[in-house]
């Protein structure tokens, strides 16, 4: 009898770590990697940056994400275009941009705004942008997300980092929402 119980136990264990070593195995890595922030200091505090292998994205995409706190129209939020192509930063990748198309509504970290499209003209080529403007009171959080894949593959992307818990987390923090 005291035999059996040592297999049953045994087997037990064994099946508990191969169950665990199967869901560690199951459960994907996190794809992004927090990265320093590329671009140098302007009239606003320097954000957040964060790169995705070609492996994991499908295409290497970077992101990049900071609060202008006391620079959105407190009664409209972010209301056009135009104010995407203004403020979101993609500026800051390259001068060259250019819309691809009208942009849309979205939510991020709980705010309203819009996102828009966009082709860039870089030294070693073209690349796809997204430009992401939302508000909340007076306030804007703005990210700009740029990568070697079309644009509905760097926005898909950019939108599932920015709703990941610690960058939202830290979105509705630095912008006071919480």
């Amino acid at each position: 009898m005291r035999a059996w119980s040592v297999i049953a136990t045994a087997t037990l264990v064994l099946g508990v770590l191969s169950g665990v070593a199967a869901y560690e195995r199951a459960t994907p890595p996190d794809d992004w990697n927090e990265i320093a922030w590329p671009f140098p200091r302007d009239g606003w505090p320097a954000g957040r940056a964060f790169h995705c292998s070609a492996a994991s994205c499908g295409g290497d995409i970077e992101v990049y994400i900071r609060p202008k706190l006391g620079f959105c129209n407190c009664t409209s939020g972010v209301a056009d275009d135009d104010e995407v192509d203004r403020v979101a930063d993609v500026d800051l990748i390259s001068e060259r941009f250019v819309p691809i198309s009208a942009g849309e509504a979205v939510r991020v970290a709980d705010m309203p705004g819009r996102i828009r499209p966009y082709n860039l003209r870089l030294g070693d080529g073209t690349r796809a942008a997204i430009g992401i403007a939302v508000s909340h009171r007076c306030d804007l959080l703005v990210a700009a997300a740029q990568g070697r894949g079309d644009a509905i593959q760097v926005q898909r992307a950019a939108l599932e980092l920015l709703a990941k818990a610690e960058p939202a987390r830290w979105m509705k923090s630095a912008m006071n929402t919480q």
